[in-house]
């Protein structure tokens, strides 16, 4: 099956360095690395523990007041689709 696929360089480079080690066609590289992909992540792993010494990044939620939802960074963006609902509503009437 033939698809387009946007791959980062750092891998696009790794796996043309691992085709031509390996002597074989980068399209051929690039399905058996998504194969051990696939088939290591099918099996039940535990999630990787934190190397000692590391502190552990941990997510504190805070109650900033807005709906869930709601980006306090686009409140410009959501007046200006109020205002433009509510033009529109007068245009209807």
């Amino acid at each position: 099956m033939r698809t387009t696929l946007t791959l980062d360089d750092d891998l696009v480079v790794a796996l043309r360095e691992r085709a031509q080690v390996l002597r074989k066609p980068f399209k051929q590289g690039v399905n058996d690395a998504l194969r051990r992909g696939l088939s290591n992540s099918s099996q039940e792993q535990e999630p990787p523990t934190p190397e000692e010494g590391r502190p552990v990044f941990e997510v504190k939620p805070i109650c900033s007041g807005f709906a869930p939802g709601v980006d306090p960074m686009k409140l410009k963006e959501l007046d200006a689709d109020l205002e433009l609902q509510e033009l529109l509503q007068k245009m209807r009437e």
